[in-house]
C-alpha cells in the first residue's frame, strides 16, 4: 500500500496516510490541527528480515550473503 509520511508545517506533527494517487496528494491534511501545509518526508526502508533453511533469522546458520549481513 503507497503509505507516505508528511510533516505538518504548522504544527510539527509527522503523520504516515494512504495515498492512492497523486490527485489524493493535494487533499492530505495533519490529523492534529487539519492544516493542509504538510510537506511529504523522505522514507528509509527498513533493514528486511532474511530467513535461511530453518526459518532462523540472518545470524543462525551460514552466512546468507547479503552485503549487511555480518557473518
Amino acid at each position: 500500500m503507497p503509505m507516505y509520511e508528511y510533516a505538518c508545517e504548522k504544527c510539527e506533527t509527522e503523520f504516515e496516510t494512504l495515498v492512492m494517487n497523486a490527485d489524493e496528494e493535494k487533499d492530505v491534511e495533519c490529523p492534529k490541527c487539519e492544516s493542509k501545509e504538510v510537506e511529504k518526508l523522505l522514507s528509509v526502508p527498513g533493514k528486511p528480515k532474511v530467513t535461511i533453511g530453518g526459518g532462523g533469522p540472518c545470524g543462525e546458520g551460514p552466512p546468507c550473503g547479503a552485503s549487511w549481513c555480518q557473518r
